[in-house]
């Protein structure tokens, strides 16, 4: 099996990328552009694989995407290249439209062009997975679950650009025949994650005795997947999915951001001591704007077509994922020199720190 996996140096894309190569043992190209958020080090366990190979291209160039899928003839596409943070998006709305939009029309087109030059049977098995978040639904009241049926409601300019890219994925395969399939994740967390986000900012903080920036109250809830899990279950979902069909992933895992923040306290306590308690650096600041409530995932389809199932519950990835901080400073502290904890996002000279 030979996987195309654009964006594999990425949190996502590298976990990705880590278990095709080391699970799998399929032939792996990843193409990255190596962004703020793409680091070559997250993917250091195979970068001597012979399976693995690496090339730093940009998904809008048309060019260099066409020339790499006549040369390494993938049976797969995994498209997960995308620029991902909210908060940047709603100062810098220009590279999410950029990337995530006329990226993905590009992957499309050059995949659509590939696929028609193979011979019967390998374009009746080519399939082409596109990877987007349960952010394009918008949010959630109290009760109920995002299932593959749940009307588009994006809220920010990020969401906004992957719901438009979720669209360009479905019409090319309804127009063309291109064998598309679509995923919706929720909120991934886990080692190599940049430390722009949520846990791993939480984390680093923590270490370093900095406040602990938690949005309003705290109260917005999100659905926590740990990432080697929602790689498996992208592998299986490119593989095994229906063609044109949507995959929803999540982990059944909902917690508020302030459960989450003080979970890593108490796990702190307990690793990495200090004089006070960790949950002591814990501070509220300004909202984000345009915060959406609540996000979670009904993963039903995915679990009853496809057998997959999440093996880790949050309290088991949580501390799997502090343990790994604690243990690989070598990974984070050159992203940590580069990004502060500045917070992003804000329409104003605020500079609290950033959190999801």
């Amino acid at each position: 099996m030979r996987v195309m996996v654009t964006g594999g140096a990425g949190f996502i894309g590298s976990a990705v990328v880590r278990y095709l190569v080391q699970k799998k043992g399929y032939d792996v190209l990843n193409v990255d552009k190596l962004t703020y958020a793409g680091t070559e080090t997250s993917l250091t366990a195979i970068a001597d694989r012979p399976e693995y190979r690496f090339l730093r291209a940009d998904i809008c160039d048309q060019f260099a995407i066409s020339q790499a899928l006549s040369s390494f003839r993938p049976d797969r596409i995994m498209h997960l290249a995308a620029e991902s943070h909210v908060d940047r998006s709603i100062t810098g709305a220009a590279e999410f439209i950029e990337t995530n939009i006329l990226g993905t029309f590009n992957i499309l087109e050059c995949a659509r062009h590939y696929w028609e030059t193979l011979p019967g049977a390998q374009k009746l098995s080519f399939r082409l997975l596109h990877v987007s978040t349960d952010e394009v639904y918008g949010s959630l009241g109290q009760s109920g679950l995002f299932t593959e049926k749940t009307p588009y409601d994006p809220s920010s300019p990020y969401s906004s650009s992957k719901a438009a890219s979720d669209h360009l994925a479905k019409a090319w395969e309804r127009t063309y025949g291109i064998p598309v399939v679509v995923s919706n994740c929720s909120n991934n967390y886990g080692p190599y994650h940049f430390p722009e986000k949520l846990i791993p900012l939480t984390i680093l903080n923590a270490m370093d005795g900095k406040p602990l920036p938690v949005y309003g109250n705290g109260t917005n809830i999100r659905d926590w997947l740990y990432v080697e899990d929602h790689a498996h279950a992208l592998d299986i979902i490119a593989e095994r999915g229906r063609v044109s069909e949507t995959y929803n992933v999540g982990g059944r895992n909902e917690r508020r951001n302030i459960d989450v923040v003080t979970r890593i306290c108490e796990l702190m306590d307990v690793f990495a001591p200090k004089e006070m308690s960790h949950k002591e650096l814990i501070t509220y600041v300004d909202d984000r704007p345009g915060h959406d409530a609540r996000y979670a995932i009904d993963a039903t389809k995915l679990e009853r077509e496809l057998g997959w199932r999440a093996q880790e519950n949050f309290d088991t990835g949580i501390e799997k994922t502090v343990h790994w901080y604690l243990k690989n400073e070598w990974w984070w502290r050159p992203l940590r020199r580069a990004y502060t904890g500045a917070r992003l996002g804000l329409m104003s000279d605020q500079s609290d720190g950033s959190v999801i």
